[in-house]
């Protein structure tokens, strides 16, 4: 069971955690409303789940693959533990949810890939309360975002197992009548500043104490009255130096400051301790800048399935392996492919030290609908995410999935535009690639997918700018019409892929190696004419691991490496032969 704190960026002492096991019945005959399931102690079939694992997957006791589109949920609980309001707290459920607590309707949400949460304390008791949620997953939707969850039974190509119902953590916290609902946090290492906006749950007389401390040692503390439901202030870390500087947060030295918020009124007081990092990225004269210093991003693509679990990580432990063989392997950073990942794991990705590039899971067909459900899930991952240091870049399109006709179709641009306008306008402290691979409108970065193999070939096409803004890898053109380089920083951000079965999983990649030695040439041949370009400022290979039937991983799906990791990571920092 999945048993650590859910969202360390807005921490508090008493929770309870409802993973563990539950009912479950499928409901393909959409009979449980109208036979109020929800009012039911015990659900139809005698099933059972370990949440907050799939359906399908391994881990949840289940591993039914089969399209049931309504999915129920029940268990009970106590309440153990004594502030007067209780939140429930879910994670994540794909696709959409309605909860009842006592057979009272509490919530509805759509979204499958972001975390939302319910004030239950009008429903709930101290004893022998009962849970129910139905879960609608439509499997052939392709107008949701999907990301690679085939809309098929089996998996295929580039598309895996999809993920349907519970598949992150659910929990209860206590808070007092009046509590901190968000806070968002914008460094500024120019002032050596940290700007805070507190958002409560509702306008009080409250005291609001904020104390900072970095590495124990205290660094500021603030008190202020406040009779509002919005509050913001900034806060001095104090004069900038050497020693200051060597606070910054960089994949290198991922410095990190404690903070704890402090909300009293005279109904009881909400405590929270959250973390924040020192950071800047942005582009100086055509240059990808860290902390005004000009910083060579060395990605890999991660899709963050994993065995028996798939998109669910099965514990922090595993979390923690994947960033620490990445950085073993000479990356630092990792581009999240088409999945809004768990709070745990970018808590993990800023204490070890890992740039983040955060994509939008995609759907696959262009409609009013699917604007709708990409905008809304899309703006409320980047509020959930935004404190976190380690996220550098967002991505809300990939390949122009869910837009495959932006040559053709203005509506599509528009939308394209929208989005990375929105987005900017949601967070301007970050980068925002509009369409990462191709087809890119308006962009930050200038970002190419590339499978070429030979060497050779790569050498040529990035030896010089008239060549690389030329070339049609993938047989997609780099820009929109209308849309041309305006001296974007240029990045490679899908390469390589080379497929190499040196485990019992059969499979594909873009390219094939036969052993160990080939392998490893192979690597070489499409690293080194990227970082031999003068114009190339960044790269992602693809991919981290293997994944069900794409043997084209650095490790294997179960995290063995395919060669030596000290091998790929000469290779990886480019070092001498």
């Amino acid at each position: 069971m999945k048993n650590t704190y859910p969202r360390p960026q807005l921490k508090r002492e008493q929770w309870q955690n409802l993973n563990g096991s539950w009912q479950l019945a499928f409901d393909d005959r959409n009979r449980g409303l109208k036979e109020r399931w929800y009012e039911k102690t015990t659900l139809p079939d005698n099933m059972t789940i370990e949440v907050p694992f799939s359906v399908q997957s391994e881990l949840s006791g289940v591993a039914d693959k089969d399209d049931h589109p309504i999915i129920w949920y029940a268990r009970t609980f106590d309440v153990a533990m004594d502030h007067p309001r209780i939140i429930l707290n879910v994670g994540a459920i794909d696709y959409e949810a309605d909860i009842f607590i006592n057979g009272a309707h509490v919530k509805h949400h759509r979204g499958g890939h972001v975390s939302f949460s319910v004030d239950i304390t009008h429903v709930v008791k101290e004893k022998d309360n009962t849970i129910h949620i139905r879960v609608y997953d439509d499997m052939h939707d392709i107008e949701i975002p999907r990301g690679k969850q085939y809309w098929k039974s089996e998996s295929e190509n580039i598309f895996y197992t999809r993920t349907s119902g519970i598949w992150q953590t659910i929990w209860l916290e206590a808070v007092p009548r009046t509590y901190i609902k968000r806070v968002k946090m914008i460094p500024d290492i120019l002032t050596n500043t940290i700007k805070i906006g507190f958002y409560l749950n509702r306008a009080a007389q409250a005291t609001l104490k904020t104390t900072i401390t970095y590495q124990g040692d205290p660094v500021v503390e603030t008190e202020k009255k406040l009779d509002v439901d919005y509050y913001e202030t900034v806060c001095f870390l104090g004069k900038s130096n050497d020693q200051d500087d060597k606070r910054l947060w960089t994949p290198e030295h991922p410095n990190l400051y404690d903070v704890v918020f402090n909300l009293k009124t005279d109904e009881g007081t909400d405590v929270v301790e959250s973390y924040f990092g020192m950071r800047k990225i942005s582009i100086e004269k055509g240059q990808v800048m860290l902390n005004n210093r000009p910083y060579y991003m060395k990605l890999v693509l991660d899709q963050g399935y994993y065995p028996g679990g798939l998109l669910t990580s099965p514990n922090d432990d595993a979390i923690k392996n994947d960033i620490e063989l990445t950085k073993q392997m000479g990356f630092n950073g990792v581009r999240k492919h088409q999945k809004i990942e768990e709070e745990r794991y970018l808590y993990h990705a800023d204490r070890l030290g890992l740039l983040v590039w955060e994509e939008m899971p995609s759907a696959y067909k262009f409609s009013s609908k699917t604007m709708k459900n990409l905008t809304d899930e899309w703006q409320r991952a980047i509020d959930r995410d935004f404190n976190h240091p380690a996220i550098v870049a967002w991505v809300p399109i990939n390949e122009s999935w869910g837009v495959p006709n932006l040559i053709s179709n203005e509506r599509e641009v528009h939308f394209l535009e929208a989005l990375y306008h929105l987005t900017k306008a949601k967070d301007d402290t970050r980068l925002v690639i509009s369409n990462d691979g191709w087809e890119h409108g308006t962009t930050d970065l200038l970002t190419i997918h590339d499978y070429e193999a030979d060497e050779r070939v790569l050498r040529r096409r990035y030896e010089n700018i008239d060549n690389i803004l030329s070339s049609i890898p993938g047989h997609h053109l780099l820009y929109n019409a209308g849309f041309q380089h305006q001296g974007e920083p240029i990045m490679v951000t899908e390469f390589g892929g080379i497929s190499y079965q040196n485990a019992k999983q059969a499979g594909w990649g873009y390219s094939s190696a036969e052993n160990d030695d080939d392998f490893i040439a192979r690597l070489k041949a499409v690293f080194k004419p990227l970082y031999a370009s003068d114009h190339v400022q960044g790269v992602c290979y693809t991919q981290l691991t293997d994944i069900e039937q794409e043997i084209n991983g650095l490790l294997t799906f179960d995290r063995q490496p395919k060669v030596p990791l000290k091998t790929i990571k000469a290779i990886v920092n480019n070092e001498n032969d």
